[in-house]
């Protein structure tokens, strides 16, 4: 999640609120389409999960416990995600929750050095084979603590990050310019060997297309600058290496303005000013089993972002390892924060 914006779009939102009788969009287009609610709806439901495949969901909660009294266990239940990332959760130590760990008996929790501040969870129904926390070469640990896990399947690697944000004023550019030097190492790296499915909060709005206010945030409001985007986008379809990904909601989508960020402050939600900051990046050769992605734009007040969730053909890619649905294992798996899934990968 962006920090509290006080520049050019908070600028521009304050000068709307000021003016009168502005003329108003169409509310028609697509980028007006999505709900205006500010809490959560009161009943919750969601269309039976395709047939055949896994449902994966990604949400910035922007804090467990704030968003536990706003209605979070309702969208998890409704939703009932065979995997479930969260990120921003700010936990000190590991929740036990039961409507958490009776639901899903896999779970674990990247928690920052730093008192009430990032972190990542994803929780499971299924048993990884490995799981790690690091990001191999990245020099400073610390700043990689609350910020990814990656869960190896038997066919697949699922990385659930909060990637770190530039932060007001871009004071932190340097700190996301190293983290996505790392990251697209890492990535690759792991496609080689099988498969990668990456989802959380990317923090970075890819194109303009994914942002209310493109033109006067450009290079100036962290998530949206010539860095950022050309970072993420290599790692998309990079000249120097053979490896593609795809950004399968903008893929399945391209033509829709739909957001998953809505600042609290100047009625943002209301006036459809936000960002796509969430989202799910897939190896290229397993695009073809995504049959559904999704924004759950109507849950909206838990937090300031809405989930995004997505099924996903389970023959094949994740059999075995995702896929074995109902398996109850109680053998710890492999959990790591230092550089190694374990000793067969001694590069990483």
């Amino acid at each position: 999640m962006p920090p509290k914006r006080k520049n050019a779009e908070d600028a521009d939102e304050k000068a709307k609120t000021t003016k009168t009788k502005k003329a108003k969009t169409d509310p028609t287009t697509p980028e007006n389409t999505q709900p205006t609610n500010k809490v959560l709806p009161v009943t919750i439901t969601f269309p039976q999960k395709t047939p055949g495949t896994l449902r994966i969901a990604t949400w910035n909660i922007c804090g467990l416990a704030a968003s536990s009294k706003k209605g979070f266990k309702n969208y998890v239940e409704a939703e009932d995600a065979d995997i479930l990332v969260l990120t921003e959760t700010k936990v000190n130590n590991e929740p036990v929750d039961p409507a958490l760990v009776n639901r899903y008996p896999y779970r674990y929790w990247s928690i920052a050095d730093k008192k009430g501040y990032s972190g990542t969870a994803i929780l499971s129904k299924f048993k990884p084979l490995n799981v790690n926390m690091a990001l191999p070469g990245h020099p400073d640990p610390s700043e990689v603590k609350g910020r990814i896990i990656t869960l190896e399947f038997e066919t697949c690697y699922l990385i659930g990050t909060y990637v770190v944000n530039a932060g007001q004023g871009l004071k932190t550019l340097d700190a996301k310019k190293e983290w996505n030097t790392h990251f697209d190492t890492y990535i690759r790296d792991l496609d080689k060997r099988k498969p990668v499915i990456w989802t959380g909060d990317l923090n970075v709005a890819p194109t303009e297309m994914d942002l209310r206010n493109a033109k006067s945030n450009w290079n100036k409001s962290p998530g949206y600058t010539e860095v950022e985007t050309t970072a993420f986008n290599n790692i998309l379809n990079s000249p120097d290496a053979p490896e593609r990904f795809v950004d399968i909601w903008r893929q399945m989508h391209p033509d829709l303005r739909h957001y998953t960020y809505f600042s609290y402050r100047f009625n943002c939600r209301q006036n459809g000013t936000g960002w796509r900051l969430d989202m799910f990046v897939l190896s290229e050769g397993i695009v073809e089993r995504v049959k559904l992605c999704e924004i759950r734009d109507e849950i909206y007040g838990a937090s300031d972002h809405c989930p995004v969730v997505m099924e996903f053909r389970s023959d094949g890619c994740c059999s075995g390892g995702i896929a074995q649905l109902g398996e109850q294992q109680t053998e710890e798996c492999l959990v790591s924060e230092g550089p190694a899934f374990d000793p067969r990968y001694p590069h990483l």
